[in-house]
């Protein structure tokens, strides 16, 4: 399959064997359209194990950069993540031919970093925070599960990693209070 150029060089783009591809055959070479690129989390949704996690694993730097400047500049970025990650994760699945491609975690991204939002930052915090929306992510309880199913396009995708990052937010929130009371 030939794949036009695009704003990365050769030398990025490593061969892959055809089971480590998407349906289309993408592999690393979806990397060059600044579209799935973005969309991947830089590339780590391309990762064939775990890639939400992979993904969510992006948001903590990120989530750290924000913080340090302070909490209206992380809800700010925050917002941004919306506002941009809707119509980026729709195109994205278009792009790829499937509903909502396990690559494509901008969505687990805006979800950790919601999650991530409730608490200060701190190993421990955050380390529960990361566990808790991996948890409610992955089983998708309930209200989560429901959405997955019923709304479809970015809006779809992004909104099932939102109420999971809400409700682990939530659980964080509970965590940090408790903590702080028994500590």
């Amino acid at each position: 399959m030939t794949i036009s150029k695009g704003p990365f060089p050769d030398a990025l783009m490593p061969e892959l064997p055809h089971t480590e591809r998407d349906s289309r055959g993408h592999g690393l070479r979806g990397l060059r359209d600044p579209v799935l690129w973005l969309a991947t989390g830089c590339g780590v949704g391309w990762i064939p194990k775990a890639p939400g996690t992979w993904g969510s694993l992006v948001a903590v730097p990120v989530a750290i950069l924000l913080q340090m400047q302070g909490v209206a500049v992380f809800w700010a970025g925050f917002v941004l993540c919306l506002a941009v990650g809707i119509p980026l994760t729709g195109m994205a699945a278009r792009r790829l031919g499937l509903s909502d491609p396990p690559m494509v975690v901008w969505d687990e991204v805006a979800g950790q970093l919601l999650t991530l939002g409730f608490a200060p930052m701190g190993l421990l915090n955050w380390s529960v925070g990361f566990l808790l929306f991996r948890f409610f992510d992955i089983l998708k309880p309930g209200p989560i599960r429901w959405i997955d199913r019923k709304i479809r396009g970015g809006w779809g995708i992004m909104a099932d990693d939102l109420v999971a990052g809400l409700i682990a937010g939530l659980f964080l929130y509970l965590f940090v209070r408790i903590h702080q009371v028994i500590r």
